[in-house]
């Protein structure tokens, strides 16, 4: 009897022991991944995608930023990026994944080792690995599933061709199957890529560029040329695929709808014979031509039916990217997801999702990035010409008036550009007409009020909207700067959340100039802590996880720095200016590691750019920000307003009698304190381009709202000050005490 109760003790304790460690570790389901590259909400009707439709109705649903590296992502990147878990791109010439060859119940994917040798992809073959390591089996259908799939040696345990091959049994073996669907993507490929869509260039014989082979075919090809600039054939074969179009959509209506229709077809194939009890996500996971879109993202699971889908990666309930697709596969099956994966598992969001409203936030989109470079274009033409008309009457001294309303008016331009969000439109002609409405309204308040008597009064009011705008758009989430032309787009994918590059800009110059404005009211020791408290305050909202934003803070400190030593009247030395640059870089890296030690799922892009700094992938985020700023130094859009501005603002100070009427230093007797706001503008505006991959995006969007401001402030002082004034003694010599 007593044997008989200890062996049930111990059989107690046993469960108990299991109970505990099944307690401790997460739960393991089964989850499907149907990824159909090129699939965006405009396709899925009830006639002629009627699986796909259905299961969209089922499930949880949201818009997918397929971005990876390039403007465009096809295939080939987004299987890829899945597979590591990290934005990552197989080069140049990219179209279908490579075609695997069968191994057994498996296959190999040929030349895996190209994307870590030659491409320097060395995240690949994350989910497969992991996988493999936490002896979890899996199963590829179709090429991009195997890419997604396979290990560090390109190697899938499981992998067929095709849903028609697989049955129930043999999915309910694994707990994870993930499904090519390139019926649609097929028809755009245009054949032309030389044996390496893969990123390999086609050229035989050279051996300059990665590749393999030459002709136009498919395959690897044959010839020598190929892999890291020498040696024969060591690229990746792309199997049937071409490259992806450089036209928007080169199909038409009616041949997309047959594309769409086998799809639908084979994605009816793989959910008929899906185990009960599947969680099934959907994702359009690449674009179809040379325009990006949103595309579907779907997660049937109970309880998610008619819900948003988001990721906490975007901090959006209706917006996700790919590498939250890794993410969430590991999740479901219990597999701890590694270190080195950027996103996180999707998250079902508030109830009340429509194909409706997906099908018009891309639409958005649409429209902005339609828009966007005309807009950049035109401001450039408007400032400009604003400064050659100004250089043209103010040294007549004629229409001060109308450059002093219009200077205004062109410094309201950028705010405009938010608020406009804050009403519902439309198509273009409502998003331009809104921009303008709100810039006149801007402008009205700026000369309504009592404070239009004043030469700081229009400008002040203009700064401080801007600043307000910018610092009640980030502590509400920014929505006004989600899908604005001065702002960020989801289907550009270079940020969801947070203060973007340009903003950052107008955020620093309207806080400075407003914080000057207070110093010019209250002078001494109350201007110089206002102008460090609103300073501070601004790059706390930028840098923490409300603004999520690396180079700006670095940019913001040695700003506010030298506007308060220039108010206390110290002298500002190259050895300061490092000083307060270094500070910016230790003060962003402490919100970067804060934010690092927050769970993953918690993390902004800061706390993730340590993880790769600490996996040694920093240097290539760095290296591509790097290209990224010095490509916009020669832009057509954005350097004409620097120089155009520096050229003003320069020979303004220099030659105020023949620039400006002595418009400039007229500004500056009356306010010593808007000459250092404006110092300390320039200083921040400089070094933000430095840093910043946006590069001269940040200088000429801080120089155009600075110096109208300046000229309408010295347009209001000059009456008062008389016809001409030379220069105000301190002017250069800060200038140049900033350059020594």
């Amino acid at each position: 009897m007593r044997r008989a109760l200890v062996v049930l003790a111990v059989l107690a304790g046993q469960v108990l022991a299991a109970q505990a460690a099944s307690a401790a570790e997460p739960p393991a389901g089964r989850v499907a991944l149907i990824g159909v590259p090129g699939l965006h909400w405009n396709d899925l009707t009830p006639e002629d995608t009627p699986n796909l439709w259905e299961l969209a109705r089922t499930s949880a649903i949201g818009s997918l930023s397929v971005r990876t590296v390039g403007s465009v992502t096809c295939p080939y990147d987004g299987w890829l990026t899945v597979s590591a878990g990290a934005r990552s791109a197989s080069g140049y010439a990219c179209g279908a994944p490579p075609l695997p060859r069968a191994a057994g119940e498996g296959a190999v994917i040929p030349g895996y080792r190209y994307l870590v040798d030659v491409a320097g992809q060395r995240a690949a073959g994350t989910l497969g690995e992991t996988l493999r390591a936490a002896g979890r089996c899996s199963i590829a259908i179709g090429p991009g599933a195997a890419l997604a799939l396979a290990d560090r040696h390109g190697a899938v345990a499981r992998y067929h061709d095709s849903p028609l091959r697989v049955g129930t049994a043999d999915l309910a073996r694994c707990p994870l199957v993930a499904m090519d669907v390139d019926d649609l993507i097929r028809p755009y490929l245009t054949g032309e890529s030389a044996g390496a869509g893969a990123g390999a260039a086609a050229g035989a014989g050279s051996g300059a560029e990665a590749g393999a082979g030459t002709g136009t075919g498919a395959g690897a090809g044959t010839g020598t040329g190929a892999g890291a600039g020498g040696g024969t054939g060591a690229g990746v074969e792309v199997g049937e695929g071409g490259r992806l179009p450089r036209v928007p959509d080169r199909l038409s209506a009616a041949e997309r709808r047959d594309a769409l229709q086998l799809a639908d077809a084979k994605a009816g194939a793989l959910l008929s014979v899906l185990p009960a009890g599947t969680t099934v996500m959907l994702a359009g996971l690449s674009d179809h031509g040379s325009v990006p879109h949103l595309r579907v993202a779907a997660l049937r699971a109970p309880g998610a039916e008619g819900h948003l889908l988001g990721a906490a990666s975007t901090h959006r309930e209706d917006i996700s990217i790919l590498t939250d697709l890794t993410a969430t596969m590991l999740s479901e099956l219990g597999v701890p997801v590694p270190a080195t994966v950027v996103g996180t598992p999707l998250r079902v969001g508030p109830a009340g999702a429509t194909i409706t409203d997906l099908r018009r936030d891309d639409a958005t989109a649409q429209s902005i990035r339609s828009v966007k470079g005309v807009y950049f274009t035109v401001v450039a033409v408007l400032q400009v010409t604003f400064y050659l008309a100004a250089f043209l009457l103010l040294r007549r001294l004629r229409g001060l008036s109308p450059v002093r309303v219009a200077a205004v008016a062109l410094a309201a331009l950028p705010v405009s550009s938010y608020l406009v969000n804050l009403l519902p439109w439309t198509g273009l002609p409502q998003l331009v007409g809104g921009v303008l409405a709100w810039a006149a309204a801007v402008t009205v308040v700026a000369f309504a009020g009592p404070w239009r008597r004043r030469p700081l009064g229009p400008p002040a009011v203009v700064a401080g909207v801007t600043a307000l705008t910018l610092a009640g758009d980030l502590l509400t989430g920014t929505t006004l700067q989600l899908n604005s032309v001065m702002g960020y787009g989801a289907d550009v994918g270079a940020r969801y959340y947070g203060l973007g590059n340009i903003p950052f800009a107008l955020l620093a110059t309207g806080t400075l100039l407003a914080a000057t404005v207070i110093a010019h009211r209250w002078p001494g020791r109350a201007g110089v802590g206002a102008t460090v408290a609103l300073g501070a305050f601004a790059m706390v909202l930028g840098g923490s996880g409300l603004g999520s934003d690396f180079g700006g803070v670095i940019a913001f400190v040695p700003g506010v720095a030298v506007t308060a030593l220039i108010l206390s009247g110290r002298r500002v030395s190259l050895v300061n200016l490092g000083a307060f640059c270094a500070a910016g870089g230790v003060i962003v890296m402490g919100f970067a590691w804060l934010n690092h030690l927050r769970p993953p799922s918690e993390q902004s892009h800061l706390g993730r750019f340590v993880g790769q700094v600490l996996t040694g992938e920093g240097f290539d985020v760095i290296w591509r920000k790097l290209h990224a700023m010095l490509a916009t130094l020669l832009s057509p859009n954005l350097m004409p307003i620097v120089i155009a501005a520096a050229a003003f603002l320069v020979y303004a100070i220099l030659r105020p009698g023949q620039a400006s009427a002595g418009v400039v230093p007229a500004a500056f007797e009356h306010s010593p304190a808007l000459r250092a706001g404006l110092i300390g503008t320039l200083v921040s505006g400089v070094v933000g381009m430095l840093v910043n991959d946006s590069g001269a995006a940040v200088l000429s969007m801080a120089l155009a709202l600075a110096v109208p401001l300046l000229l309408a402030t010295g347009i209001g002082a000059l009456p008062a000050a008389g016809r001409s004034r030379p220069s105000v003694p301190g002017v250069g010599e800060q200038l140049a005490g900033v350059a020594k």
